[in-house]
């Protein structure tokens, strides 16, 4: 049964397709995740946690926030201390992983803390108020800026900018390899019926970013390509001053992304918790996203003029960030069983790769301007510099 938001979106995508005979896919996925007021991530409502469509680790556990806020101080040491120090997060939701770092730098070193100004950025403007409600106690601190402000350029900071599970979530063209050659999926109509045509690519882009990374599709087989990464880095990369940034999403090096066993890509559908692949259905009520492609933000950020730092399964980066640390904090604090039960789980789920986040979510550290970083994630695990 269709909901309204459901309808509103179809009618507006129906018109666009009507007007000018198909859409790309991209074009589709925008409008489905992005359209002011109707869009998944512009819409009001839970995305995120156990009343929305999926976890992100930030919800599984505070301890991810607490070692984030420990390797961005280590970031911060790497700079040399200075006074002035910003921490922006780019599709901040509802704040609660902004808050978790702020709470453990409060808790760690003052000093950090005064220096630091932290901005959020966030495409759902209702969030905002959940996010004033989450970093209450830090408010004196916290800045707001729109997505526009990053990608027009009206953004300049020396510090650190990360995002978690973002890139993922960023509109994709679809591509098919046939036997005349690479074709691009448009998304047609008929009549109130959505479906699919194969035809030559929008843009020569789309050739030349597999050509770029040595890949051959094999016939019938279908792939993401994911130009606006590309787009969204390059704005980053302009508006470090001087600093890292940190990317956490799921995805792999492009081999492995574009290997021939991925025969259909990854493109996928959240709804509730479960998995769904028909992204032609629940319009804007459905997340869709698909893998990240990190060889190509590796190698566009060298073109752009961030160094990669480190790269690696989120489990390497919480091993060194100082994992079991945390978790024999919590153990100390446990009041009960059940408790100490209960951390062990989320920090498992946080940490393995069989029904985990551990290996399937990478997580990328760059940098400008900083010679020879070190930072917890480069160190062998359980040892100090």
């Amino acid at each position: 049964m269709e909901q309204s938001g459901d309808r509103l979106l179809r009618d507006i995508i129906l018109d666009r397709i009507r007007d000018r005979g198909r859409i790309t896919f991209a074009e589709f996925m925008t409008a489905c995740l992005y359209e002011p007021g109707l869009g998944y991530y512009t819409s009001p409502g839970r995305k995120v946690g156990a009343e929305g469509d999926f976890y992100t680790s930030s919800n599984v556990h505070e301890v991810f926030g607490r070692l984030i806020a420990r390797e961005i101080r280590c970031m911060w040491h790497s700079m040399g201390e200075p006074d002035r120090f910003e921490i922006i997060e780019v599709g901040a939701g509802n704040g609660r992983l902004a808050a978790d770092v702020m709470d453990t730098l409060v808790e760690i070193d003052r000093r950090f803390y005064d220096a630091v100004t932290f901005r959020l950025i966030e495409a759902e403007p209702t969030l905002k108020e959940l996010q004033r409600e989450m970093l209450a106690a830090h408010l004196a601190k916290v800045v707001w800026s729109e997505p526009a402000d990053l990608a027009q350029g009206r953004i300049a900071f020396s510090g650190c900018l990360y995002s978690n599970e973002l890139i993922d979530s960023f509109p994709v063209n679809l591509v098919e390899m046939t036997s005349a050659g690479l074709r691009e999926v448009y998304v047609t109509a008929t009549g109130d019926e959505l479906g699919e045509s194969l035809e030559k690519p929008s843009t020569p882009e789309l050739e030349e970013y597999l050509r770029r990374l040595g890949i051959t599709l094999f016939e019938g087989q279908r792939a993401e390509i994911n130009l606006a990464a590309r787009s969204w880095l390059k704005a980053v990369a302009r508006a470090v001053t001087r600093g890292f940034v940190m990317t956490i999403d799921y995805g792999y090096h492009a081999a492995e992304l574009y290997a021939p066993f991925r025969k259909n890509g990854t493109l996928l559908c959240y709804y509730r918790h479960t998995i769904e692949g028909n992204p032609y259905i629940r319009l804007g009520l459905q997340d869709i996203t698909s893998h990240v492609d990190f060889t190509t933000l590796i190698n566009d950020g060298e073109e752009s003029g961030l160094r990669k730092v480190w790269f690696g399964e989120q489990y390497r980066f919480l091993m060194g960030a100082g994992m079991l640390e945390e978790l024999m904090a919590l153990e100390a604090r446990a009041m009960s069983d059940e408790q100490r039960l209960k951390h062990r789980l989320a920090l498992k789920k946080l940490m393995l790769p069989d029904g985990g986040m551990g290996d399937t979510f990478q997580v990328l550290i760059q940098s400008k301007g900083i010679d020879n970083p070190q930072l917890l994630c480069m160190r062998e695990w359980g040892k100090s510099f």
